[in-house]
C-alpha cells in the first residue's frame, strides 16, 4: 500500500478556493441576465437596476450566458436570439426602445417571453421585475387588515395594536401602520414612543416601489414572542402619511409576506381609500350601545363602498341589552367578536406597558384566523 501525504495548508487553500468559486457561481445565479446590445437601452436598464439595489449580469449576446439561461431568476433581452437549443423559460422580458415587429413577437413567444417594455414609457414594468429579484418576495402572500372605530373612543387603536402584537407573538413578522395623524401616535399605545426609529413626519416617501428591508432598517421594532413587530407611527406633531406613501408601505409589506395592520381614522380621504382598497378585511369597532351603533352605521356607509369585506367587533358589556343580531342589523355588517370592558387595559396604557389581556388576545386570534 502506498500512502499519500497531503499538505493541510494546500488542502485548506484548495477548499477555500472551491468554496469561494461556489459562492461566486451561486451569487451569479441569483442575479438577472441583461442581454442587450443597444448601449442606450443597456444604460437605461443599469440606472433602473441601481435604483432598486439590483446588480444584474450584462452580456451582448445569448451565447455568452447560455450556461446560465435556465438558472437566472430573470432575463432581459433587447432582441430575440436564434433559439437553437435554448429551452423555454419563464420570467423573460423584451426591453427595447421601439415596439417589436409581428415576426419578432412570434419568435419571442416561442422563446417564452412574458411581455415587452418600451423605454422610457414602460420603466415601471422593468423596475418591478428587477425589484422582485432584489427583494426576493416571500412565498407567503402578506395580508392587510384595516381597523376603524365606529365612534370616537371605541378602541380601534388598542385592537389594532393587539392584533399586530398577537400576529408577532405567534411567529409572524407584523407591521403596524398608524394612518390617523390626529390620534396622538399609536406608539403611545404600545409604550414605544421612546424607541429609536422613524415616524411618518420623518419618512420621505414618494410614489413608486420600496423594499420592506428599507422599512425594517428605518422603523422601530420589538420582539414579540416568536416574531417581530415593526411600527410606523404618526407623531405628536407634524404631517401624517400621504396616500402614495401608504400605498408603497402596504405593497412592500404584502410582498414581504407580512401581516400589515392599519389603524384608520373614521373619516374618508385619499389615505383611507388606499388602505381600504388594499385591505383583505376591515374591522369596525362598535360600542355596545344605541348611539354607538348609529354612529358606526354612518361610518360603515361612508367607508363600505371602498372595501370588499367589513365585519364588526363589539366593545362593551354584554349586559347592555343589545344582542349580536341587534348590532349586526343596526350597523349593516356581521359581528366577528365581542370585546368585554376591561379596566386592566386602560391601566396598562397609562403606565406605558401595554400587553393584550387574554380576552383581547383571543379576539385578536379570531381576527387573524378570519384574515387568513
Amino acid at each position: 500500500m502506498v500512502e499519500k501525504t497531503v499538505d493541510s495548508g494546500v488542502l485548506g487553500a484548495e477548499m477555500a478556493e472551491t468554496t469561494e468559486t461556489t459562492e461566486m457561481v451561486e451569487a451569479a445565479d441569483n442575479r438577472p441576465l441583461v442581454v442587450v446590445a443597444d448601449d442606450v437601452v443597456r444604460d437605461h436598464i443599469t440606472r433602473l437596476a441601481a435604483a432598486v439595489g439590483c446588480d444584474p449580469c450584462h452580456a451582448r449576446d445569448v451565447g455568452a450566458i447560455r450556461s446560465r439561461w435556465a438558472r437566472a431568476p430573470l432575463v432581459l433581452l433587447d432582441r430575440v436570439p436564434d433559439i437553437g437549443d435554448l429551452p423555454r423559460r419563464p420570467n423573460v422580458l423584451l426591453v427595447r426602445a421601439e415596439a417589436p415587429t409581428q415576426s419578432e413577437w412570434k419568435a419571442a413567444v416561442s422563446l417564452g417571453v412574458d411581455g415587452a417594455a418600451i423605454l422610457p414609457e414602460d420603466e415601471d414594468l422593468v423596475v418591478t421585475s428587477l425589484a422582485d429579484v432584489a427583494e426576493r418576495p416571500s412565498a407567503r402572500e402578506g395580508r392587510v387588515l384595516a381597523v376603524v372605530s365606529g365612534r370616537g373612543g371605541a378602541g380601534a387603536s388598542v385592537l389594532a395594536a393587539s392584533v399586530s402584537s398577537e400576529a408577532a407573538r405567534c411567529g409572524d413578522a407584523a407591521l403596524l401602520v398608524d394612518c390617523d395623524p390626529l390620534g396622538g401616535g399609536i406608539d403611545l399605545v404600545l409604550g414605544t414612543e421612546a424607541d429609536e426609529g422613524l415616524r411618518w413626519p420623518d419618512l420621505r416617501l414618494s410614489a413608486g416601489r420600496m423594499a420592506m428591508s428599507e422599512l425594517d432598517a428605518a422603523l422601530p421594532s420589538r420582539r414579540r414572542g416568536r416574531g417581530r413587530l415593526s411600527v410606523l407611527s404618526c407623531d405628536r406633531a407634524g404631517r401624517g402619511p400621504t396616500d402614495v406613501a401608504v400605498a408603497a408601505v402596504l405593497d412592500a409589506g404584502r410582498r414581504a409576506g407580512r401581516t400589515v395592520v392599519c389603524d384608520l381614522p373614521r373619516y374618508p380621504g385619499p389615505v383611507c381609500d388606499e388602505v381600504l382598497h388594499r385591505a383583505d378585511l376591515t374591522v369596525l369597532v362598535v360600542p355596545a350601545d344605541v348611539r354607538g351603533c348609529v354612529a358606526a352605521a354612518c361610518v360603515r356607509r361612508r367607508l363600505g363602498e371602498r372595501t370588499s369585506r367589513m365585519e364588526v367587533v363589539v366593545r362593551g358589556r354584554a349586559t347592555s341589552g343589545l344582542s349580536e343580531a341587534d348590532i349586526a342589523e343596526a350597523v349593516g355588517a356581521p359581528v366577528l367578536g365581542w370585546l368585554r370592558h376591561d379596566n386592566a387595559v386602560a391601566r396598562t396604557l397609562d403606565l406605558g406597558s401595554f400587553r393584550p389581556t387574554r380576552h383581547l388576545a383571543r379576539v385578536a386570534r379570531t381576527i387573524l384566523a378570519t384574515l387568513a
